[in-house]
């Protein structure tokens, strides 16, 4: 049976291709950090889940299940897959995020021999582990907010004679005993850069994280930190998509009454905002907005102020939109994508960041042009 996990962990660094990588993928086994169960979607319904036990399946196929290059989900709605009694139902709260993904958000940060890494969120302690095998384990601080999903982390971590320092807290408060630190990744995603770990990370050192706000944009930050503990940098090009913070995830939404407020036509076609990019940009401008869609009517809400806008087809063509609230959140956001559009509509790595305990800034194309503060 070695032999067999042996060789699908070899099968599994050549498909992910990473040659500072490579060796920590072959020698950190993947199987303890899995566990003895994971979710599996039931019949592709999203937010149904059925449990897959290890002893169900057989040695074998589990191996080849656990070192396919895919997410597994190890935990829903704070059940751990191995607890389940049956279905599941909810969103997923836990997994081990496939090891392609992983290996390119450490290589994103840069990652190397020598660096003092803080990792903010150790979910099944798969990553936290390969960090410990290629750095040497007094290099890694590692933070899980789950108590459960800490403890199990920290026993296949352990099992493979690792100890890094592992935390059980928020780590959006970072973890200040060990700092600085050379490198700071969230493997969660966040709204905005928490102020903790800017003075956390050492002058000329970085912090890598992809960000995921309430309307759903995402973008994947990498700053440096300077020594005035500002930080600063360019978004990166890939499109990462990490489970949030839980505590950075959007409120309830309530059902919204549509077509009340003032009226007029709209200046886009709110189909843009299915592009991933233009979500981006429309969250930028209305920060506070939850966006969804009914047929084909496009909804935008503010749940803390009531504010709403709601755009649908005009029976002579265009689009009309509604708003109502003390914002007008299509106002901004029709602002905001033409302005992008005047751009050339770039992807979100044309745009950067710059973070400091007082104001957080998205700008597009460089630090002094168009810019939108983030709520931080």
């Amino acid at each position: 049976m070695n032999d067999t996990a042996a060789r699908l962990r070899r099968a599994l660094a050549d498909a992910v291709g990473s040659p500072g990588w490579r060796t920590a993928l072959e020698e950190v086994p993947r199987e303890p950090f899995i566990g003895d169960a994971i979710y599996l979607t039931d019949n592709g319904q999203a937010n149904r889940w059925t449990p897959i036990h290890r002893g169900a399946v057989g040695d074998e196929d589990w191996l080849q299940l656990v070192y396919t290059d895919e997410t597994l989900v190890t935990q829903v709605e704070g059940v751990l897959a191995e607890d389940a009694t049956g279905t599941a139902t909810g969103s997923s709260s836990s997994s081990s995020t496939l090891p392609s993904l992983v290996v390119r958000m450490l290589e994103a940060a840069g990652i190397d021999k020598g660096d003092a890494v803080l990792e903010i969120g150790t979910g099944t302690g798969y990553s936290t582990a390969l960090m410990c095998h290629r750095l040497g384990e007094a290099a890694v601080t590692s933070i899980e907010y789950d108590p459960a999903v800490a403890e199990r982390a920290r026993k296949a971590i352990t099992r493979l004679g690792y100890t890094p320092t592992l935390v059980v807290a928020d780590g959006l408060h970072g973890h200040p005993d060990n700092a600085p630190y050379d490198r700071l990744i969230g493997t969660c995603a966040v709204r905005t850069i928490p102020a903790a770990w800017l003075s956390q990370v050492r002058a000329g050192g970085t912090l890598t994280t992809p960000m995921w706000g309430w309307m759903g944009g995402v973008a994947f930050a990498h700053l440096t930190v300077d020594g005035d503990g500002e930080a600063s940098g360019r978004f990166l090009p890939d499109d990462l998509y990490f489970m949030r913070a839980r505590s950075h995830m959007p409120p309830p939404r309530p059902p919204v009454l549509t077509g009340i407020g003032e009226a007029r036509e709209s200046r886009i076609d709110p189909a843009l905002l299915e592009n991933e990019t233009a979500l981006f940009v429309a969250q930028l401008a209305a920060p506070a907005a939850q966006w969804s869609s009914a047929g084909e009517t496009t909804i935008l809400l503010d749940v803390a102020t009531g504010s709403r806008a709601d755009t649908r087809p005009a029976p002579g063509g265009g689009w009309i939109v509604h708003q109502h609230g003390p914002h007008r959140l299509w106002d901004a956001v029709e602002d905001a994508v033409l302005l992008w559009q005047a751009a050339g509509s770039p992807h979100q790595s044309a745009f950067g960041l710059t973070a400091t305990r007082e104001r957080q800034r998205v700008w597009l194309g460089e630090p002094d042009g168009p810019s939108w503060n983030l709520p931080a």
